[in-house]
């Protein structure tokens, strides 16, 4: 359902979360909220609720980043914009290995990339080259500002600050 951008005291981006746990970072007073949804929640005793959709943190929380980006189906599908790397459409996504297991390929960013099921079936156990298939997307590990700047631009938050003036 509905995702929440949060943002850190001083503006950068930290991560989406629900809006469950949007709403309970409001009512705790720990976020300001700088842009609502359209959508309300109704509570059980009779009073609503705007879902936020971008909020920041009212202290600032140092980041400690790591020195890579975990692998993850979640973040292969980021790194790669949601698309299938073979025909681009965005139906239907699986996870795919360049190399096959069978053949000695490994689960990592470097052999996997986003395909949908049917581009995923036509390949099935072979090389893109055996398959005939040809990846419009050499798989790669994305450095952390590289993921960082992905992840900004498919939330919308970028447009977002330029908007309230911030960047």
């Amino acid at each position: 359902m509905q995702r929440t951008i949060v943002l850190n005291g001083d503006y950068t981006f930290i991560n989406t979360i629900s809006w469950k746990k949007a709403v309970t970072l409001v009512i705790k007073e720990k976020v300001e909220v700088l842009k609502y949804a359209d959508k309300v929640i109704f509570c059980a005793d009779g009073s609503s609720i705007k879902l936020p959709l971008v909020m920041r943190l009212v202290k600032i929380v140092r980041m400690i980043y790591r020195n890579h980006i975990p692998y993850s189906k979640r973040n292969v599908m980021v790194r790669d914009g949601y698309k299938c790397v073979y025909c681009g459409t965005n139906e239907q996504l699986t996870i795919d290995h360049v190399i096959p297991l069978s053949k000695g390929g490994k689960t990592s960013f470097d052999n996997c990339v986003a395909a949908c099921i049917k581009c995923n079936c036509t390949k099935n156990n072979k090389t893109p080259t055996e398959a005939k298939m040809f990846l419009k997307k050499q798989p790669y590990t994305p450095t952390i500002s590289e993921f960082f700047i992905i992840k900004m631009k498919t939330s919308g938050v970028g447009k977002f600050l330029e908007e309230i003036g911030v960047y």
